[in-house]
């Protein structure tokens, strides 16, 4: 799957991810209204409402970009209507040969990893027909626990030709708090992603590994350095837009082939008509917005590439 991420990276010409991270005051009122009023104002209608404005970036978008990052905590607060939402979301943008990395942190030991990467990877064995679950092409997988909670994903991922990023340096302010501890004089970060190249070895493609690595945005200069420590690994940069990194900033997570890296940007698109530059679009045409912030991001991340 690294190898058909890559195809779509260079076919769209757009190392950038969409970040489906639908909240409900993110949502119009008008897919709102019509989702309550065939559901009610229930957990149904709330998952109507997070599908229909799911579908409606995604028909905005799909042809300028290689790739989305579905978050599943913004569907599971609705319980199983929510999971449903975030199902068919899955489905419909594969459905347009979009590669989808499903954003669940997950990070278990055992049998009970082995389960998530299953029912999110691969195929469950019910009796004597096996069926897909979330069915997503990549999961983000936190790596706390070790190898223990790793290697599940991986077996899978060896299987299903399926891929994983691995939190190494997360955008959030207080990531610091652990990930820049310093042990044997070097901060955990980097310790992790030697472990996340060493994995990525045991699992490459053509060029690349399917043990990719999620490296905030918002940290430029330590990028810089994990691009350095993991050559062969695909980075996942969340922190674009809403969270402050911009396209001067993420030159060095890139290699100088051009590739090596993804940026995701979520709310700096799914909700850009709440911001002044996209206003004129109004809340109606809210997926127009949306495509236009998408412009306006590959502009932004393949200027900075050119003059690197």
């Amino acid at each position: 799957m690294i190898n058909k991420l890559i195809s779509n990276i260079r076919k769209t010409n757009a190392p950038i991810v969409v970040g489906l991270d639908p909240m409900l005051n993110y949502i119009p009122e008008h897919i709102q209204k019509k989702a309550f009023a065939e559901f009610g104002e229930t957990l149904e209608g709330a998952a109507e409402a997070i599908w229909q404005y799911n579908k409606g970036i995604v028909d905005a978008t799909f042809d300028l970009i290689p790739a989305v990052n579905p978050q599943i905590a913004m569907s599971e607060q609705f319980g199983i209507p929510g999971l449903i939402a975030y199902k068919k979301t899955v489905e419909y943008c594969k459905s347009k040969d979009l590669v989808v990395i499903g954003d669940i942190k997950r990070g278990d030991i055992g049998s009970t990893s082995a389960a998530y990467a299953v029912g999110h990877l691969g195929q469950v064995q019910v009796g004597s027909k096996k069926y897909a679950g979330f069915d997503e092409d990549f999961a983000t997988v936190n790596p706390y626990l070790g190898s223990d909670g790793v290697k599940p994903f991986m077996d899978v991922c060896k299987e299903e030709k399926k891929g994983i990023f691995v939190l190494v340096k997360t955008s959030n302010p207080s990531s610091g708090e652990f990930q820049d501890r310093v042990i044997d004089g070097r901060p955990l970060y980097e310790l992790v992603g030697e472990k996340v190249a060493q994995w990525g070895d045991e699992l490459m493609g053509d060029g690349y590994s399917y043990v990719g690595a999620v490296v905030g945005a918002t940290y430029p200069e330590m990028g810089k350095v994990l691009r350095k420590i993991m050559p062969k690994t695909f980075i996942l940069v969340p922190g674009y837009g809403a969270q402050g990194g911009k396209g001067a900033d993420l030159v060095h997570f890139f290699n100088e082939d051009g590739l090596g890296a993804i940026v995701n940007s979520s709310r700096g698109i799914i909700a850009a008509y709440k911001q002044e530059k996209y206003k004129e679009f109004g809340a109606e045409n809210y997926a127009d917005a949306s495509r236009a912030a998408v412009k306006d991001m590959i502009a932004d991340i393949s200027g900075a590439l050119e003059n690197r």
